[in-house]
């Protein structure tokens, strides 16, 4: 009985990493280059993989439970400047100046305003629609932030070398979507269309951006309207 059970032991083992080996196998990598329209490469750009069949779904690829992130606020400025959240999720807003800060936004997603006092935090604000939702400081002009929540199943943020990779997206058809601060507002995500083939390897997509000014140097309000 013991050998039986064992052997069958054996068989499940041996199928699920045959399974695991499968996946991997149909899975390639997606690398995302981003510009400025001078070639220079651009950081804070958020990336979104999706699905071009609406009928396929996928779960957003996250934690188990909802997390709260901190979004501070230091030599009057937001930290981080872009934050992405998954629906569910919570923001918290601390105050680490030596001044009070008066924290709001507009957005219909989710309106909210608030003082905070130096060394206070907000009380957690939970995220649960998908969109963009620009904050401001109604005492300093300069200061914003922005929260991405987006259930895509795929989604990051690229670095100071304007580059996103994603290594293990399922080969199909994919919609990748780029989001920045600094696109007009009231235009949609840049889009392109790709196919991703498991035995090609890497997928490489450029974007080149049309930017204009760092709201938190030269302030527009119309930039709150997120």
């Amino acid at each position: 009985m013991r050998t039986r059970r064992l052997g069958q032991w054996i068989r499940v083992a041996v199928l699920a990493g045959a399974l695991v080996c499968m996946a991997a196998t149909q899975a390639a990598g997606l690398l995302i280059r981003i510009s400025d329209d001078k070639g220079h490469p651009v950081g804070d750009a958020v990336v979104t993989v999706l699905p071009q069949d609406p009928a396929m779904k996928l779960a957003p690829r996250r934690a188990s439970a909802p997390a709260t992130k901190i979004i501070d606020q230091k030599n009057e400025t937001f930290i981080p400047y872009i934050q992405t959240f998954r629906p569910g999720d919570s923001v918290l807003f601390r105050n680490s100046d030596t001044m009070r800060h008066h924290v709001y936004t507009f957005s219909p997603l989710k309106p909210f305003e608030f003082v905070l006092v130096p060394g206070d935090s907000s009380k957690p604000i939970e995220l649960d629609q998908t969109g963009v939702i620009a904050v401001g400081c109604n005492i300093h002009d300069q200061m914003i932030t922005y929260l991405y929540i987006s259930d895509a199943p795929w989604i990051a943020q690229s670095g100071a070398n304007g580059q996103v990779e994603f290594r293990d997206v399922p080969a199909g058809a994919w919609n990748v979507r780029v989001w920045h601060p600094r696109l007009r507002p009231g235009k949609p995500d840049l889009a392109q269309s790709t196919t991703i083939v498991a035995a090609e390897g890497t997928k490489t997509l450029n974007f080149s951006l049309s930017l204009l000014p760092d709201s938190r140097r030269d302030f527009d309000r119309e930039h709150t309207r997120y």
